[in-house]
């Protein structure tokens, strides 16, 4: 935007809202808020912030907000904070509501379209926290690509039970457990109180958490964002920083599109192999993806993984959490990692000013325990692996990393479900035994819809014991606090005519990971009949899940909505 002017400023879009004798009922309005004729004449800066009292990765938004805004306004901006809307994962989980959760991923695209363009805003900083929220923003950012920088909530502090670091995972988890006889309520109500202890995204490397560090590695966040836990004065000092920041990539004219690239997305994959990050990332990349138009094929992150080796284990996956990650150096220290051995394009552009790699000159690692060397890491591969078969032509996917044998070849017999009520009580009688696949379908984008994540399964198998001996597979998606032998994301999806539909309880199915492959032990000439002879359900929904389910894509494209255009 050029150094012209006095303030340095070039052209703004908020002079079409403010410049000349036709603008002046607009600028009696801005007055009607309190502004003053300086705070008029400063670029216009949105700061999109997700609080809500209903979400406690939220609950100290309003002070990150106020932080961000210090910053513009001492780097020459006029800050306007504005909110969208924001699903709770964990309240939303195991009922209606998570069909809410990711279809609310681009109703936040859209609504910071609306005020940004409704308002003519010159830039942007997005206060991000929890599951959808964070993707949704970075699908506006590019999509509206103004000036724009991401300051998230920050991750929740673990809590403290029985000698040992505890999470929202481990509380689900917990409820197996009591299923399974090996716990009580009482034992469970004193985890409850545990669990999560304070505000920030849940403690473990779930989608929030992996989200937001994977923004460090597309460069549109300061070095920090994904790990300085919530309740840190730090982060306040970053949100300041931030704010400051966004200011200056106005001046420089750097957008968002500048700075996510190919190249950046490769490196956003890298690091996501290397942490372990939850499954939800694969569908979250190729939807941002799409919004700035950068080319995504869904096969290529099974070059990535087979190159990058998994560096850490957090939880669920293993011991650590977000706070064990940032006192060992954070998100810097294990992209240096990845730096250092060629694994990362480092001359890719951030909104530091600066190249990936000169931001991470001076990173390094603090604690081995947390994140490995090179030379010994957890696996050889990449926490991720994309499955293929005539179960899945499309692809399905597994978070490899939380596995104990990545080797693992898998074969059971199916246990079929239209959908995940059927399944949980199905598990809480006892009636899932070791070598079952379970099969849980009409739960994909367009069949759910909504695509609801299955945390209460995955969580009562793994307290039962049985997350390493029963497979559970869906067109659906699984929580980033998930384990064991869970493949989402199966496409087609079931409401599609996918493979998945015609699956029958009794069939064998077999999941191949060395090869990559999943699937079903069937004839073609027996595949072929049931296609004949199986009616397809259709789900007939109205209100917003209506609409979703009409406009939204296969999970193979991020279940983003089709674009326009598009039948």
């Amino acid at each position: 935007m050029g150094e012209t002017g006095e303030r340095g400023w070039g052209k703004v879009n908020s002079d079409t809202v403010k410049k000349g004798a036709d603008r002046a009922p607009h600028r009696s309005l801005l007055k009607a808020l309190g502004l003053t004729e300086r705070e008029i004449a400063r670029p216009f800066v949105g700061v999109v912030n997700s609080y809500t009292e209903l979400v406690p990765g939220h609950m100290h938004l309003r002070q990150i907000a106020d932080a961000v805004k210090a910053g513009i306004r001492e780097n020459g901006g006029t800050p306007f904070e504005f909110s969208t809307v924001a699903v709770c994962d964990g309240l939303a989980m195991g009922h209606e509501g998570m069909h809410f959760s990711l279809a609310s991923r681009e109703l936040i695209a859209d609504s910071v379209e609306v005020m940004a363009k409704g308002h003519q805003l010159d830039a942007l900083v997005f206060i991000p926290n929890c599951d959808k929220i964070v993707p949704g923003m970075l699908m506006a950012a590019l999509r509206l690509n103004l000036p724009a920088i991401f300051v998230s909530g920050g991750p929740m502090l673990p809590g403290r039970f029985e000698g040992k670091a505890v999470s929202l995972s481990t509380i689900f988890e917990g409820v197996g457990k009591v299923h399974a006889g090996l716990a009580d309520e009482s034992w469970l109500a004193g985890l409850e109180l545990k669990a999560c202890p304070t505000a920030g995204s849940c403690a473990g490397m779930f989608t929030a958490n992996s989200m937001n560090c994977l923004t460090e590695a597309l460069g549109l966040a300061l070095p920090g964002n994904g790990t300085i836990p919530a309740v840190y004065s730090e982060r306040i000092i970053l949100a300041k920083e931030s704010g400051f920041q966004v200011m200056n990539l106005l001046r420089q004219d750097i957008r968002p599109r500048d700075i996510v690239t190919e190249r950046a997305l490769k490196n956003g994959v890298a690091l996501d192999m290397a942490l372990g990050c939850s499954t939800n990332t694969i569908l979250h990349l190729p939807a941002i993806a799409q919004e700035g138009q950068i080319p995504w094929r869904l096969a290529e992150v099974n070059q990535v993984s087979e190159r990058v080796p998994q560096l850490c284990k957090l939880s669920p996956a293993g011991p650590h959490h977000l706070s064990d990650l940032h006192e060992a150096g954070g998100v810097s220290a294990v992209l240096k990692e990845l730096l250092d051995a060629g694994l990362l394009d480092g001359d890719v552009p951030t909104v530091s000013g600066v190249t990936q790699a000169e931001r991470l000159a001076k990173a390094a690692v603090l604690d081995e325990a947390v994140i490995r060397p090179l030379s010994r890491p957890y696996s050889a591969r990449g926490g991720l692996k994309i499955l293929f078969g005539n179960l899945a032509p499309e692809g399905a996917v597994i978070k490899q990393g939380a596995l104990t044998e990545q080797d693992l070849v898998f074969e059971g017999t199916a246990k079929v479900f239209d959908g995940e009520a059927e399944v949980t009580r199905a598990i809480a009688k006892r009636e899932i035994q070791a070598g079952d696949v379970v099969v849980i379908r009409y739960e994909g984008p367009k069949g759910g819809p909504g695509m609801r994540e299955m945390l209460g399964p995955t969580s009562m198998l793994a307290g039962m014991g049985l997350d390493a001996s029963v497979a559970l597979l869906t067109d659906g998606r699984f929580s980033g606090a998930s384990r064991g032998l869970s493949i989402g994301h199966v496409s087609p999806e079931a409401a599609l005519g996918g493979a998945i539909a015609y699956v029958q309880s009794g069939d064998r199915v077999r999941i191949d990971l060395p090869q990559g492959r999943l699937d079903w032990l069937v004839s073609a000439e027996e595949e072929e009949r049931r296609r004949q002879t199986t009616t397809l359900k259709v789900s007939r929904g109205g209100g917003y899940l209506g609409r979703y389910a009409q406009a939204v894509q296969s999970a193979a494209q991020g279940a983003a909505f089709k674009p326009v255009g598009e039948g």
